[in-house]
């Protein structure tokens, strides 16, 4: 009964902790890694330097980070916004 109990208290404080980052944050540092792995993918496929592609995802890791840590209100940002932050360099 006790491991039930903590197992259900666990899964509720996590369901609490989920919905207060309800700002799109973390869809938007999604979506800018998986944007710089493509990138890279493509300097790959193109016979490109493996260290360029190596430099795009981790820039990608990077901003990725960075977004999820600012708590940034993607919600409210428009798309070109989105487009720029998430785009590789």
């Amino acid at each position: 009964m006790k491991k039930f109990a903590a197992t259900a208290l666990l899964v509720a404080m996590s369901a609490s902790l989920a919905a207060c980052s309800g700002k799109g944050d973390d869809k938007l540092a999604t979506q800018a890694e998986e944007r710089a792995e493509a990138k890279a993918d493509e300097v790959r496929a193109m016979g490109g330097n493996e260290a360029t592609a190596e430099r795009i995802e981790k820039d990608g890791e990077r901003r990725a980070d960075a977004i999820d840590d600012s708590d940034v209100n993607a919600d409210k940002l428009t798309e070109g916004q989105k487009n720029a932050m998430t785009a590789p360099q």
